[in-house]
């Protein structure tokens, strides 16, 4: 049976009720995310031996980030304890014309302080085929880059399956970090790159030819990003499949949303979803890197199956409030065959 690992920050998020601006709330719904965590919790829901390895306060909110991932099925086992708070983020729920908002409280977070040399990552990695981080977690601090590129080393000497989604965040890398050179030695060992144009360009400078992705949005084609697949395989040879996810924002409301594979030889392009009433995108990519994993490990021979399957999965993600995508793997493959109705299910 195949075990994934996943290794990131999860946080206390908090929002507004409805579509209630901050200015408007006297309180926020409490939920807690974290890309990696989300990819966790998403493994689970379909059955997947997965555990996640971050590091928490050992305080109540600490404790009740713990129940949050056990009552999901993650395993935390190897979740280390110390530090002094649970990294916070706040989150207001765009629509129509205007874009969802965020707003970070994560400095000093105990996974900010965690060092290389804190987590075994060979007893972490006993019986393991699969381990991923994102873009998030060295961009943390730099101790959290350290300890990721602690890990990816060791994985990748054990032969097991790397995996990253690139995940730039503007709001993060304040710690003074060449963040070119740090992402590029992390990528460099990793056999599965999940990144969409903003990742490949802010992280490498990597873009498509010829293509204004501001100016285009949701009339951009599959095949556009061929020529970011290719600089990418080129730059990371270790690279055995380079995935972009392909979202067209017509408004916060309203987005297509699809996905292509590149194995080096074929571009393997999904069918697109017309999203069109969003009830929470937050959480979208890692549920699509959820799906993808899954799909992956299950479809070993079927690429297209694989991200088909992680395309379904994500689009239904952007139906469920929080961070978190709590389908089925039937109800995945039931939209994956056509069914896009959404009739009660008696």
């Amino acid at each position: 049976m195949n075990k994934v690992v996943t290794f990131g920050e999860i946080m206390l998020r908090l929002s507004p009720p409805g579509y209630l601006r901050f200015s408007q709330t006297n309180s926020f719904d409490v939920v807690y995310g974290g890309g990696e965590s989300n990819v966790a919790i998403s493994l689970a829901n379909y059955g997947v031996d997965v555990d996640f390895v971050t590091r928490l306060p050992k305080n109540d909110m600490g404790d009740c980030a713990l129940m949050e991932l056990r009552k999901r099925g993650v395993k935390t086992n190897n979740i280390i304890r110390g530090g002094n708070r649970l990294g916070i983020y706040f989150s207001e729920t765009g629509a129509v014309s205007r874009a969802s908002k965020v707003i970070y409280d994560r400095s000093y977070s105990s996974i900010s302080e965690i060092q290389p040399g804190m987590v075994n990552w060979k007893k972490v990695f006993e019986g393991v085929s699969w381990f991923h981080w994102t873009g998030i977690t060295p961009a943390i601090s730099k101790g959290a880059a350290d300890a990721c590129l602690e890990a990816v080393k060791i994985a990748s000497d054990l032969g097991i399956t790397v995996s990253t989604d690139l995940n730039y965040r503007a709001k993060l890398w304040n710690y003074g970090a060449d963040r070119e050179s740090v992402m590029t030695d992390l990528t460099s060992y990793c056999n599965i790159i999940l990144g969409n144009e903003e990742d490949a360009e802010m992280h490498f400078g990597i873009k498509p030819k010829d293509l204004d992705i501001t100016t285009q949005g949701h009339q951009i084609k599959a095949a556009d990003f061929l020529s970011v697949c290719e600089q990418m395989m080129k730059k990371f040879p270790k690279a055995k499949k380079i995935i972009t996810t392909l979202r067209g924002s017509i408004s916060a409301s309203h987005n297509t949303w699809a996905g292509v594979l590149f194995d080096g030889t074929t571009m393997y392009e999904s069918p697109q979803y017309q999203i069109t009433d969003i009830v929470d995108r937050v959480g979208g990519g890692d549920s699509f890197m959820g799906g993808l994993i899954y799909g992956l490990l299950n479809y070993p021979e079927d690429d297209q199956s694989g991200l088909n399957f992680a395309v379904a999965a994500s689009c239904l993600k952007h139906t469920i409030k929080g961070d978190v995508n709590l389908v089925s793997i039937q109800e995945v493959e039931k939209l994956m065959g056509g069914d896009a109705s959404g009739r009660v299910s008696r």
